[in-house]
């Protein structure tokens, strides 16, 4: 793209303004993200909850009141009850792929829609279950709407944003997820106590409530002018789209970026195959690195199993659900600080600082249970309070970078032609380690015992290098022009001039 246009783009783009269009708009779309949320949030509840485990999952149930001998790091290691929370996750990897196709033919909003139906319809399975079968189908069908959720719902808040906001308003879906967990938390708080040992029941029905507000919500969204596009040739109806959402009137240095880009993307039939390309190898890498980077901080084992884990270290039931209310506090707060400053600060240093932040907490409350949790009895109240200040701080760290960025830069980093396909590749390869990691952790837990933080820490560290040396900065760059960050970055431009050169070679 001539740099002329690229810089007459970018300017053109700055002048636009916040319109209250956009806001409700990314506000209805981002309750993809609550849905999500809700349902990390309540599966750890419910998991931790007698009435629960004695329904469904009996043997550990008698295991954890029962059996005195069963160390405190083994008393939930269950396959069974892993893959009642890790069924979600392998609907949700293959319908990401399905979804990709939904999103690219017909839109960012029929995507939106069918996530909220059919999360609707899991939450109703789940609410009504009296097997554990039917509540696995139950959990199926979330998984279904949140593979939809996770695939449009980033897309959409990018292409509807200006680029110097894209990182506050796309970290919003981190923003919803964190809020709909925090409100299952509370949920599980208030429904532990119900008499008559049905208060799981109303934690799992409620995820009823933000799936019917995305689903009639979504109804009324607008479709993205990149989107408008690509599915047709009614350039005009885009533009008025642009000026609705930016507020001026002069949008034709941005429409012409779009129309560019969208002519680029209907000479590629096959994405998923057009992906592998040279041109796109940093792109590839980073959808499949970044995502598995996000699920392997650990961060899953503290959304999923919290209650469990605070249980572990000896909190009561009603003990540990409010412990896992006041991480969830902790999380959504520091998912809000970073909308304010992931536009100034940057990507980079927000994933680096958050990665040094995760990587000491974890180490210190490793050191903490190994040194005091034996696999008997529990530890004092002073050390439960340590470690629980340490996992908020750990939680912290990752609400205000992997958590928002973990979306966030996925989403902005694709050209047009391959938007759909790379999303899907990001979500398809979260599920498919969140899936892994939660499967694996009660199991992993009753083995590595107190290492299990060593672990996920190295990770961290890891993660935090590869962001320093690999991860060019993104902020304020328009989509259409993201090319060049990787163009100017010193590893990655061998590989994408290389490929340039190439291609240039072919042509002539």
């Amino acid at each position: 793209m001539a740099v002329g246009l690229a810089v007459t783009s970018e300017s053109g783009q700055k002048n636009g303004r916040v319109t209250l269009y956009v806001v409700l708009s990314c506000m209805m779309a981002a309750m993809g993200g609550v849905i999500f949320g809700y349902d990390i949030g309540i599966t750890g509840g419910v998991t931790s909850m007698e009435p629960f485990l004695k329904k469904f999952f009996n043997n550990i149930y008698h295991k954890m009141k029962a059996d005195a001998k069963v160390s405190n790091y083994c008393k939930f290691d269950s396959q069974l009850l892993t893959s009642f929370t890790s069924s979600l996750y392998v609907a949700g990897l293959v319908t990401s792929f399905f979804a990709s196709y939904i999103t690219r033919a017909f839109g960012r909003k029929p995507s939106i829609i069918a996530g909220g139906a059919a999360f609707l319809a899991g939450s109703a399975l789940g609410g009504a279950a009296f097997n554990v079968y039917m509540l696995i189908v139950g959990r199926l069908m979330l998984g279904v709407g949140v593979g939809f959720a996770n695939q449009a719902v980033p897309l959409y808040l990018s292409e509807m944003a200006l680029p110097r906001l894209r990182g506050a308003i796309n970290n919003g879906f981190q923003l919803s997820i964190g809020i709909g967990a925090l409100s299952a938390n509370l949920i599980n708080y208030g429904t532990e106590k119900i008499e008559g040992g049905w208060g799981w029941r109303m934690s799992l029905a409620m995820a009823a409530v933000p799936a019917s507000v995305l689903t009639l919500g979504a109804l009324f969204l607008p479709e993205t002018p990149n989107s408008l596009i690509q599915r047709s040739q009614d350039h005009q109806k885009a533009k008025l789209m642009l000026q609705r959402i930016r507020g001026i009137e002069d949008v034709q240095a941005e429409l012409d970026d779009l129309i560019i880009a969208s002519t680029t993307s209907k000479t590629n039939k096959q994405p998923f195959k057009n992906i592998l390309k040279g041109r796109y190898r940093p792109q590839l890498v980073m959808a499949i690195a970044i995502p598995f980077f996000q699920q392997v901080t650990g961060i899953n084992v503290i959304a999923f199993y919290a209650p469990l884990l605070f249980r572990t270290i000896g909190l009561g039931e009603s003990a540990s659900l409010l412990s896992a209310v006041m991480t969830g506090v902790v999380g959504t707060g520091s998912t809000f600080i970073s909308m304010f400053i992931v536009d100034k600060l940057g990507r980079r240093t927000l994933f680096i600082i958050g990665g040094i932040q995760m990587f000491l907490s974890q180490c210190i409350v490793g050191g903490i249970m190994a040194a005091h949790l034996k696999d008997h009895g529990g530890l004092s109240k002073g050390y439960g309070f340590i470690v629980l200040v340490l996992i908020c701080i750990y939680v912290a760290g990752f609400g205000w970078s992997w958590g928002p960025l973990g979306w966030l830069v996925p989403s902005e980093i694709f050209p047009l032609e391959i938007r759909s396909a790379g999303q899907s590749i990001t979500v398809a390869v979260s599920f498919l380690f969140t899936f892994i990691v939660a499967q694996t952790f009660l199991s992993m837990l009753c083995h590595f015992k107190s290492g299990i933080f060593f672990f996920f820490g190295g990770w961290v560290v890891v993660m935090t290098v590869f962001v320093y040396y690999f991860l060019p900065e993104t902020k304020s760059v328009p989509l259409e022009q993201m090319e060049k960050v990787w163009q100017e970055h010193w590893f990655w431009k061998r590989i994408v001039g290389e490929m340039s050169d190439i291609g240039h070679k072919g042509e002539v």
